[in-house]
């Protein structure tokens, strides 16, 4: 009892806070509007919390949470939340994305194509599914593959906009490389128009961001080639 205690108290202080606060948010071109206080809870604290918030749309429905498929939905979907699709938020989980000296001496673009993308519209917190096709150019570092594949999931990983998820995945791989010559495109599908509302089924969203000499034409150019190259090998 005196867990749930704490876990009212610390929601009433949310509350207040947010009134406080009204539309003030940690905001800027690319960052994710967090509130000053997104951390004071624990994991365990949230799901408690979100389990209930979850009982309380299913009951406000009319669904039967007696039933035996509906009984354990409030919890799964909380641990969901926190654990999975939403845990790109916590800073904690952020990859660590080691370098290493560009010893090859490789002066042209490499481009890792077709990363698989899952992440959630913060509009209507539904899915948006597609690829992201991400290039830099070396300046003397560079980094790990499966390494340009985690920074693209720990972005998608929280309530977004693919405009912003697109510029946060160059702005992440240029810190990480020292350089500006980076580049994203993101081919996605939302469901927010997908499955309801308009229900364009076929129709997706695509975005891009050049960094550095991507900006040139030529260089963009050769960068959409490598992204269309036929690389299926089944």
């Amino acid at each position: 009892m005196a867990f749930y205690h704490q876990i009212d108290m610390k929601k009433e202080h949310i509350e207040d806070s947010l009134e406080e606060m009204g539309d003030a948010f940690i905001s800027s071109n690319t960052e994710t509007p967090l509130r000053a206080d997104a951390f004071d809870m624990s994991d365990e604290e949230k799901i408690q919390l979100i389990q209930e918030d979850v009982r309380n749309i299913l009951n406000t429905l009319g669904m039967d949470l007696t039933d035996d498929s509906l009984k354990g939905t409030p919890k799964r979907v909380a641990k969901m939340f926190v654990n999975e699709i939403f845990s790109g938020l916590h800073p904690d989980v952020k990859p660590k994305a080691s370098t290493f000296q560009n010893k090859y001496k490789y002066g042209e673009m490499l481009v890792e194509k077709n990363i698989t993308l899952y992440s959630t519209c913060e509009h209507h917190l539904l899915p948006i599914v597609g690829k992201a096709h991400v290039g830099y150019i070396s300046n003397g570092t560079v980094v790990g593959l499966s390494k340009m594949n985690r920074i693209v999931d720990y972005y998608a990983k929280r309530p977004q906009v693919q405009e912003r998820l697109t510029m946060q995945i160059v702005k992440e791989l240029q810190e990480v490389l020292g350089t500006e010559d980076v580049a994203c495109v993101i081919d996605a599908k939302h469901l927010c128009v997908n499955s309801r509302g308009i229900r364009d089924v076929e129709s997706s969203t695509v975005t891009s961001e050049y960094g550095g000499k991507f900006k040139d034409p030529e260089m963009r150019r050769d960068f959409l080639d490598y992204i269309n190259l036929d690389t299926d090998f089944h």
